[in-house]
């Protein structure tokens, strides 16, 4: 069992910045996140694989997000910038063996943080 602990989050105004990290207690070869805005699906924002430091990110936050790691800690990071109103969701840290950007296949799940985008 993988424990995820997120932090970070908040409020800022459209075009702002804003970084949320996780913290794992254990390896798994995918973590990424997801976020699911009130009356919406959850969904996939980014992923990144250790092994080979592979990256995803949805259309939507492609050029403005970026996903980092810091694997002697077992952190993964998400550097959030020009955030927009429709950003705004709780944002779950998610880990797992092949896939950790599909919520069908997520095996871990953080508890989530919230990131507000105000216009």
């Amino acid at each position: 069992q993988v424990k995820l602990v997120e932090s970070g989050g908040g409020s800022v105004q459209a075009g702002g910045s804003l970084r949320v990290s996780c913290l794992a207690s254990g390896y798994t070869p995918c973590m990424g996140w997801l976020r699911q805005a009130p009356g919406k699906e959850r969904e996939g924002v980014a992923a990144i694989y250790f092994t080979s430091l592979t990256t995803i990110y949805d259309d939507s936050v492609k050029g403005r997000f970026t996903i980092s790691v810091d694997d002697t800690q077992n952190i993964v990071y998400l550097q959030m910038n020009s955030l927009k109103p429709e950003d705004t969701a709780t944002y779950y840290c998610a880990a797992g063996t092949v896939n950790c950007y599909n919520p069908n296949y997520v095996q871990y799940w953080g508890q989530g943080t919230e990131v507000t985008v105000s216009s």
